[in-house]
This record gives structure tokens, C-alpha cells and sequence, in this order.
């Protein structure tokens, strides 16, 4: 029996910038990064950010302007596709429709020098990875939309590629099916020790699949860490309303003292970690599941007016009218005597504002 097999390796760019047109602005610009072998990393951003780019450059289908692209520590920045270890799984899947499952599995392989019996046995070990095994001789327009995804991920595998790139790879699917069929990709890269960069532009998507995320804004890294990381403490306001919801207000920060800063929000004052911030104008991100609804009058809160309460099944969307702008609010409690027109509180807990640069 033949196994897929890991040939994780990793991932470097050194300052890599790559320009379309003379004169344009770049569609990456100066980006460093690196992709530990092993390990999942999404790159996340809006269109136009540069994250598609930045996986084309490392898949060879595209060549940097200036800088430098590793792989495994060898430098392929001037190496074509067909010559880097690496393979692709499309947004559009790419099947042939007028090959088998089997076939289109087997077809990459037939182009690496592999005899017609080991690609046929490879495909079996690919498909029986996805959860595919017996469907082999079916034509793609047989399957369902996952069952397909599921197909053009065997393909990359069975090459046994030092890298797995995702395009996008869920963007066709509905909801239910993307959390399934993401879940399955994260669990045969963690059993293989696959070395995989993903793009998408959702979020959710990328907090539930990555190890790392790298959040891409106007072709530059606009902060790189793990999802917990760039959730809890978000380095920017684009950061803060990019990944999840975030209420974010200005206020200014009194004073700072061993690391805690004074921040002065309206009428309440706030103590939170300092970071890198000094006194003076500063911008406060807040979660919508991280602030309270409270009476009205209460110290330290800001006060509002309820404006809208939504029963959305498991929480309530709830939107206070502030001095500050607009706060979105989302609390579990469903039973709560809320109606729009009260005056109430809005209070912000030890854990969850973040002081974010602007």
C-alpha cells in the first residue's frame, strides 16, 4: 500500500516587492515573511490587498520585481512553476470534466514520471485521504460541490509537494459545507505536517484554520500572529474591524505607569496595558461580546440609549446611542428585559478594549 507522504518545507520572502506596470504602484511591497515547514499560515486581507500575489510569487506563476523568495532554504525567486516543488489548489477546483475523479487525481503525476500503476495506487491513497475512497471511477459532475474541493485537494497531495498552496479554496461553497469542508483540510495538514499557505478573505475562515495569519493591508503586512493574537490584541484599527466585529472610539491616553495607561473614554476612565502607547490621543478597539450592558448612572460606564434589541437566536444584538458614535453590543443573555427607548450603561471590562493605533 502505497501512503502519502510530507515533504514540509519552508516558506521565506526577503523584502520582495513586485510592480505589474512601470510606475504603478506595487502590488506587494517590501513584504518579509516567513512559513515554518509544517504549519498552516493564512494570508488575509481585502481584494486588492496583495495576498493573491503574494501565493502566486511562492507558486512561481508569478515573479517578484525586487527581493528574494526560499524555499527550504534554496532560492527559487527566478524559478518557473514547473520547477518549484510546490502545488495549487484553485478557488475553481480545475477538475477535467471529461476525466474520472481517478484521472484527474492521477493526471499530475503522469507528468512527474510515475508509471501508470503507482499513479493509479498513489490516486487511491489521495482519495481515500479526503474521505473519497470508491468514488474514483465517478465524473466530477457526479459529485457534489465539496466532494469536488475534496478531489483537487487529493491532486495537490499525491505530488507530495514541499508546499500546498489554497486560492480561495471554500469561496464556492455555502456556509455549512465551507466549516465542513475547512475543518477536513485542517486535519489532513495537521496529520501530514503539511506546510500550507492559505488565502481567503474571510475571517472566520482563517481563525479557525491557521497557525499563523498574516493580515495584508495596501500591499504591505499590516500585523502577523497567531488567531488568538491578532483577535485579543489587534496592533491597528484595521486589524480591530478586519478580524470580527470591533466598536472602536477615540479617547486619550492621561498617562502611563509601569506598562498601564490611564485612558480617559467620556466619562469613564479606563486602565488598560499601554503597549506602546504614550500619552495623547490614542484609538480604543472593543469587541461587541467584551462589553456590558448595565443600568444607567453606573461609575466608570458611558452612558447611552438603547436604540435596537435583536433576538438572533443565541444572543442579542443590542445598539446603544452614545456621545461616542454608535455601540454594537452582542450578550448571551436572550432573557433579559431589554427594550429600545431605556437609558442604560455601557460598561468595559478589565479584559477586552485595546488601546490600536489609528
Amino acid at each position: 500500500m502505497i501512503n502519502i507522504k510530507s515533504n514540509a518545507a519552508s516558506v521565506e520572502f526577503r523584502n520582495v516587492t513586485k510592480i505589474y506596470n512601470k510606475g504603478a504602484k506595487p502590488a506587494v511591497d517590501g513584504v518579509s515573511l516567513t512559513v515554518e515547514a509544517g504549519k498552516l499560515v493564512t494570508l488575509l486581507g481585502p481584494s486588492g490587498c496583495g495576498k493573491t500575489t503574494t501565493l502566486r510569487m511562492i507558486a512561481g506563476l508569478e515573479l517578484p520585481t525586487s527581493g528574494q523568495i526560499l524555499i527550504g532554504g534554496q532560492d527559487v525567486t527566478l524559478l518557473p512553476a514547473t520547477d518549484r516543488d510546490v502545488s495549487m489548489v484553485f478557488q475553481s477546483y480545475a477538475l477535467f470534466p471529461h476525466m474520472t475523479v481517478s484521472e484527474n487525481v492521477e493526471y499530475g503525476l503522469k507528468f512527474s514520471g510515475f508509471d501508470k500503476k503507482t499513479a493509479t495506487e498513489k490516486a487511491r491513497a489521495g482519495l481515500e485521504l479526503v474521505g473519497l475512497a470508491g468514488f474514483g471511477d465517478r465524473l466530477p459532475s457526479q459529485l457534489s460541490g465539496g466532494q469536488q474541493q475534496r478531489v483537487a485537494v487529493a491532486r495537490a497531495l499525491v505530488l507530495e509537494p514541499q508546499v500546498l498552496l489554497f486560492d480561495e479554496p471554500l469561496s464556492n461553497l455555502d456556509a455549512k459545507l465551507r466549516r465542513r469542508v475547512r475543518e477536513e483540510i485542517r486535519e489532513i495538514q495537521q496529520n501530514l505536517g503539511l506546510t500550507v499557505v492559505y488565502v481567503t478573505h474571510d475571517q472566520e475562515e482563517a481563525l479557525a484554520v491557521s497557525d499563523r495569519i498574516i493580515v495584508m493591508n495596501n500591499a504591505v503586512i499590516a500585523q502577523d500572529g497567531t488567531p488568538r493574537d491578532l483577535y485579543d490584541k489587534p496592533a491597528s484599527a484595521f486589524v480591530a474591524d478586519f478580524i470580527g466585529e470591533a466598536n472602536l472610539f477615540d479617547c486619550e491616553v492621561m498617562a502611563v505607569d509601569k506598562g498601564v495607561a490611564t485612558v480617559k473614554l467620556g466619562p469613564a476612565t479606563l486602565k488598560l496595558p499601554a503597549g506602546e502607547h504614550g500619552p495623547g490621543k490614542a484609538r480604543l478597539a472593543a469587541r461587541p461580546t467584551r462589553l456590558e450592558l448595565v443600568k444607567a448612572g453606573g461609575a466608570g460606564t458611558l452612558p447611552g440609549v438603547l436604540e435596537r434589541v435583536t433576538y438572533v437566536g443565541s444572543d442579542l444584538e443590542l445598539v446603544v446611542k452614545t456621545d461616542l458614535g454608535e455601540v454594537f453590543i452582542v450578550s448571551p443573555d436572550v432573557d433579559a428585559p431589554y427594550a429600545a427607548g431605556q437609558k442604560v450603561g455601557v460598561r468595559f471590562p478589565d479584559k477586552g478594549p485595546v488601546l490600536v493605533k489609528g
